[in-house]
C-alpha cells in the first residue's frame, strides 16, 4: 500500500488565547477550530470558563503530541509579555 494512504498521522497544535481579563491561556489540540469553539461555548478548560476567550492569538503546528505538550509547558512558564511577543511571531491571520 502506498505510504500516503497508510499515514494516519495527525499534527498537534499549540494555541494561545487572549481572555477577557487580558490573560493568556495556552493549550494543545489536534483540532484548533473545535477546541476554540469549546472554549467560546464555556465547555473548554476551567480557566476559560472563568475567563472567557477574547480572541485566538496564535497557532503553532507540531508533528507529534510529545513535542506540542513540551512546548505548551515551556510557554506556560513565560510571562505574559513573553507570550505576547511569541504570539506576535505566530499570529493567526
Amino acid at each position: 500500500m502506498p505510504k500516503e494512504l497508510t499515514n494516519t498521522h495527525k499534527p498537534w497544535f499549540v494555541y494561545l488565547i487572549e481572555c477577557q481579563d487580558y490573560s493568556i491561556y495556552t493549550g494543545i489540540t489536534v483540532n484548533v477550530e473545535k477546541r476554540y469553539a469549546a472554549h467560546l461555548s464555556g465547555k473548554g478548560a476551567r480557566y476559560t470558563r472563568i475567563r472567557p476567550p477574547l480572541k485566538l492569538l496564535a497557532v503553532i503546528e507540531f508533528a507529534d503530541r510529545a513535542t506540542a505538550a513540551s512546548t505548551e509547558y515551556t510557554i506556560k512558564q513565560w510571562t505574559a509579555k513573553q507570550k505576547r511577543a511569541f504570539a506576535a511571531q505566530h499570529a493567526v491571520i
